[in-house]
């Protein structure tokens, strides 16, 4: 299958996931993310804020706040497809919510690539090597092939998203660790297989 074709069906996989599922398994990531040592070692931890279909990162971003980390979100630039990061101190904060559900904070204090020690990522889809399927628009790999970024990259999603090979082109990057409902997955991340 081509990348249009798996997303078409891990869209079809996360839709299938009713609401108390979602909750469910939502917690039990948070719990497995936040018993990790990337996530107890990491000063400043990228979040993302979840999509209605996504594994909901909000147990995880509380955590982080009650042991005293900073978190930062992605603000999209959509002019211009990219992403950076800010620093949030609320889940009330002032955020614009897009057509596809996205919420993206209208203000926040910029936070240094070189400052975040973790970076947990959405995507549709991970394979077993540690290949991500985003949503198309590549905000995550431009993203994560900035040089000043040297934060670990952390795969978050249901394991139902997990599938055995992803097709990779030499611009996707590669997570290093992925937290599911199931487990915890380490990849040498090297691109590519």
């Amino acid at each position: 299958m081509n990348k249009k074709q798996w997303r078409r069906k891990l869209r079809q996989v996360l839709n299938l996931i009713d609401d108390k599922q979602r909750a469910e398994k939502s917690s039990q990531i948070c719990r497995k993310l936040i018993a990790t040592k990337e996530f107890n070692e990491a000063s400043v931890v990228m979040m993302y804020l979840s999509l209605p279909s996504e594994a909901d990162t909000t147990e995880a971003i509380l955590s982080a706040w009650q042991n005293g980390k900073i978190v930062a979100v992605p603000k999209v630039m959509w002019e211009d497809k990219h992403m950076f990061p800010v620093q949030i101190n609320s889940l009330d904060a002032d955020f614009s919510t897009e057509v596809s559900g996205l919420r993206n904070p209208i203000k926040g204090v910029p936070v240094p690539f070189s400052d975040i020690d973790l970076v947990v990522t959405p995507g549709l889809g991970f394979d077993r090597f540690g290949n991500r399927l985003g949503r198309g628009g590549a905000y995550y790999d431009r993203f994560f092939a900035k040089e000043e970024l040297r934060a670990q990259r952390c795969g978050f999603g249901f394991s139902e998203q997990v599938v055995d090979d992803l097709p990779v082109t030499e611009l996707d990057e590669p997570v290093d660790l992925l937290v599911t409902d199931e487990k915890v997955l380490y990849f040498n991340s090297k691109k590519g297989h």
